[in-house]
């Protein structure tokens, strides 16, 4: 089990030594869009299909422990979205009809779109991104299908997702010693509904 925990954690962590040029970093492409929604007391928004979705809820979780006001999409308590707010979607592959419909409609209400994806330079949902951060991770339109002839320990987008998981802890990081938030003070808002 360790020698196959440890094969897909340094499969995930070579993702982030892959280089990103022309796109900034984006740990700090993230660290910078949640920072300047903090200063102007904007709402953060976040959508992914499938299990990059569930990445963004467990992200969304944690912006909310963080102070952020932080929803996920199609939840019954989603405010509408503003000028003052941050949508944070997800489209590994470069493009999914539910992730254009839902950048479009923040963009056409002023907000800003920051869209994660493993194709910076194709997909229909680059077009709706006020800015792109690269996670240069494969994903399940780039995994080989049928073709391939032996069985990956990671198959389809799990790479992507995982790393996804992995950027968001280092997110979540960052954004507390930005924002100054103590670990009691993050603590303190978790739920105890449980």
């Amino acid at each position: 089990m360790a020698s196959m925990a440890s094969q897909i954690c340094s499969h995930i962590a070579s993702i982030f030594t892959k280089p990103t040029h022309p796109h900034p970093p984006v740990l700090d492409v993230l660290v910078a869009e949640l920072s300047s929604v903090a200063t102007r007391n904007g709402n953060v928004f976040l959508y992914g299909v499938g299990r990059e979705g569930l990445m963004l809820k467990a992200l969304c979780m944690r912006l909310a422990h963080l102070g952020f006001s932080a929803h996920s999409v199609f939840d019954m308590t989603t405010p509408p979205v503003t000028a003052n707010d941050l949508l944070i979607a997800s489209a590994g592959p470069g493009g999914f009809s539910t992730v254009d419909a839902i950048c479009s409609v923040a963009r056409s209400h002023g907000a800003r779109v920051l869209l994660l994806t493993a194709q910076p330079e194709s997909g229909s949902c680059v077009t709706h991104a006020s800015v792109v951060g690269y996670v240069p991770a494969q994903t399940m339109a780039d995994d080989g299908g049928e073709a391939v002839e032996s069985r990956p320990l990671l198959p389809m987008g799990s790479v992507y997702e995982g790393a996804l998981f992995v950027l968001f802890e280092m997110v979540v990081y960052k954004l507390g010693e930005a924002l100054g938030q103590s670990p009691e003070a993050i603590r303190a808002r978790h739920t105890n509904l449980e």
